[in-house]
């Protein structure tokens, strides 16, 4: 079988797509996040499928692709972001439930440390006469700052971006739907960029067909050009890597200018296509990327919204 490349130049990868040996027991729902740990195993949260004989929404495999365990059947139908925060030398992740509206941060095996709910702590938030959230709040990804502080985006809420310290409790509240400066449309996915002189929250403003810089204390800093519909973020030595949901996946270099996208598919058909079987699927292109990260060796992973979900790994060429 011909082998499928992605990329020019020095960003070539061939495109492994269905990775990982899924047990039988395990049928994906919308393949929603990814992360590598440390060791290089790939955590992959998703909504489990209706058919899925196990509920397990977090799986875990090797860096062979060797399933290694699931769990967290908690989060199945709203698994949607996950981060993962190395802190006092132990790794944590932090998972986002947009069906329970909750952000719940655990260790790598699911015991809960952390748990965030409705801010009703800020004043963007408001309460109605019984007591119950009545401003609309679904979070759909994370970040953390070396501080510690934590930044939860509402991307299917009301485009806030709420900010915590480390202790879970809250700062402040950013941004507000909109699409002036440093005002957000789903703020679907972040990342604390620290690659520049200056550390800044890089924002995934995907309703506005753009990336948005801001400080770390929510003021907003400038665009980024070169995504449509942008959902978050990985950093590997300079790089960065921003699944974009029409069917591509874009590299940007350490000035944030585009290297290239990646297994484009500029047929349009994405939003008819992920709900198909797979033999649908375009073969060396993307039908709908939502997450994305690299491993320790530079290799990409990503993930797709897709009703059977769809892992692919970016195998680094050169």
């Amino acid at each position: 079988m011909t082998s499928l490349i992605a990329g020019t130049g020095k960003y070539q990868y061939e495109v492994i797509h269905d990775w990982g040996e899924v047990p039988p027991e395990i049928k994906y729902g919308n393949t929603h996040g990814v992360v590598t740990d440390s060791e290089g195993y790939i955590y992959i949260f998703h909504t489990v499928h209706a058919s899925s004989p196990s509920k397990d929404a977090m799986v875990i495999f090797d860096p062979q692709g060797k399933f290694v365990r699931s769990w967290g059947q908690e989060f199945a139908g709203g698994a949607h972001g996950l981060h993962i925060n190395q802190e006092d030398n132990q790794e944590f992740l932090y998972l986002c439930d947009i069906k329970r509206s909750l952000v719940v941060k655990t260790t790598l095996s699911g015991e809960e440390i952390l748990r965030l709910g409705y801010p009703d702590e800020s004043p963007h938030y408001h309460l109605d006469n019984q007591g119950k959230p009545s401003t609309k709040y679904v979070p759909t990804n994370v970040a953390v700052a070396p501080n510690g502080d934590i930044y939860v985006a509402d991307g299917y809420g009301s485009s806030f971006i709420n900010q915590y310290n480390r202790k879970g409790q809250f700062i402040r509240t950013f941004g507000g739907h909109g699409s002036q400066s440093g005002q957000l449309a789903c703020p679907h996915g972040l990342i604390i960029d620290k690659r520049g002189d200056q550390t800044v929250l890089m924002v995934a403003d995907r309703g506005n067909n753009r990336i948005q810089n801001f400080t770390l204390e929510g003021k907003h800093l400038n665009y980024i050009e070169g995504t449509h519909l942008p959902c978050h973020f990985d950093e590997y030595q300079g790089l960065i890597v921003a699944p974009d949901l029409g069917a591509r996946v874009t590299l940007l270099d350490h000035n944030n200018h585009v290297i290239n996208h990646l297994g484009e598919d500029s047929s349009g058909t994405w939003r008819e296509l992920r709900l198909e079987n797979r033999e649908k699927f375009p073969l060396g292109k993307f039908v709908c990327p939502h997450g994305a990260c690299f491993d320790q060796e530079g290799n990409i992973f990503v993930v797709e919204w897709v009703e059977i979900g769809r892992i692919t790994k970016l195998k680094k060429l050169s």
